[in-house]
C-alpha cells in the first residue's frame, strides 16, 4: 500500500487542525508522538539487545518527542541517557525534563563520549520545519549519526533524519552519508521519504478520519494496542 506524503506546510497545518477541530493539546500530541517512537524502538531493539539508549534531543517539538520517548523507554526497562544541550524555555519542556530528573535519567553534554558507550541512538534533533545550516553544537553530532561507533546497533530518526531537507532529503552540509537504519514518520511520511532506504515506521494512529481525509491520506490499520506500523518506503505524490 502506497502512502501519500505531507509537505512541511501541510504538516504544520495538520498539527494546527489536530489542536483545533481535533481537540488535542500540544502536550497530548507530544505524548502520543513520543509513545510511538518508544514502541518503534522496542520493535527494532528490545532491551535484550542492549538497554543503553542515547536520545539526542533538539530545542523544538522533535526534541520534546525525544524527551517523552526517554521516559517511556525507562518504564520498558531501558537505561536511557539524554543529550539536550539547548533546552527550550516553555513550561511544557520544563515539565518533561523534570519528569526525567524524577526518574534519575541522566543528561549529558558530551555526545561523543555517550555515543561510545550506548547500544542505540535516537535522533530527535530536528523535525520537518528544519532549515539549515546545522549550527553548533549539533554540527558535531551529525557526523556521529552518519558514522556511529561500532558499539551502536543503529540510529532511529524521528520524523525526518536530522540535517535532511524535508523536501529534497540528504545532501545538506556535506552529510550525504547520513542514512539512519530506522525512521519513524509521525502522522504521515514527509516528501524526503523517497530518498530513504531503511526500515520505515509510521506513528499516527491518533489522527481522526476527518482530518486524514482533509489531507487526502489513509490512516493504516494498527494492530491491537500498537501505536506504530511498519510501512513501505515507496509512496505516492507530495500533498
Amino acid at each position: 500500500m502506497a502512502f501519500k506524503t505531507l509537505s512541511a506546510k501541510n504538516a504544520a497545518a495538520l498539527d494546527q487542525d489536530l489542536m483545533g477541530t481535533g481537540g488535542f493539546s500540544i502536550d497530548q500530541l507530544m505524548e502520543l508522538a513520543g509513545l510511538s517512537v518508544s514502541q518503534a524502538v522496542y520493535k527494532v531493539h528490545p532491551p535484550s539487545k542492549g538497554k543503553e539508549v542515547l536520545i539526542a534531543c533538539g530545542p523544538g517539538n522533535n526534541g520534546g518527542d525525544g524527551l517523552v520517548c526517554a521516559r517511556h523507554l525507562y518504564q520498558y526497562g531501558y537505561t536511557p541517557t539524554v543529550y539536550y544541550p539547548k533546552p527550550s524555555s516553555p513550561q511544557l519542556f520544563t515539565n518533561l525534563t523534570t519528569q526525567l530528573h524524577a526518574l534519575s535519567i541522566p543528561f549529558t553534554t558530551d555526545f561523543p563520549s555517550a555515543a561510545s558507550s550506548t547500544s542505540l541512538i535516537i535522533d530527535a534533533l530536528f523535525g520537518f520545519s528544519f532549515k539549515g545550516p546545522v549550527r553548533a553544537p549539533f554540527d558535531t553530532v551529525i557526523p556521529i549519526l552518519s558514522k556511529p561507533p561500532g558499539n551502536v546497533a543503529g540510529v532511529l530518526s524521528v520524523d525526518v533524519p536530522s540535517s535532511w531537507d524535508v523536501e529534497d532529503g540528504p545532501g545538506r552540509d556535506g552529510e550525504e552519508g547520513f542514512m539512519p537504519k530506522w525512521l519513524i514518520s509521525l502522522t504521515a511520511p514527509k516528501p524526503c521519504i523517497k530518498h530513504y532506504s531503511g526500515t520505515h515506521f509510521l506513528g499516527g494512529r491518533f489522527v481522526p478520519p476527518g482530518i486524514a481525509e482533509k489531507y487526502d491520506f489513509v490512516v493504516p490499520e494498527y494492530q491491537g494496542v500498537e501505536q506504530v506500523v511498519e510501512v513501505p518506503v515507496e509512496g505516492g505524490g507530495k500533498l
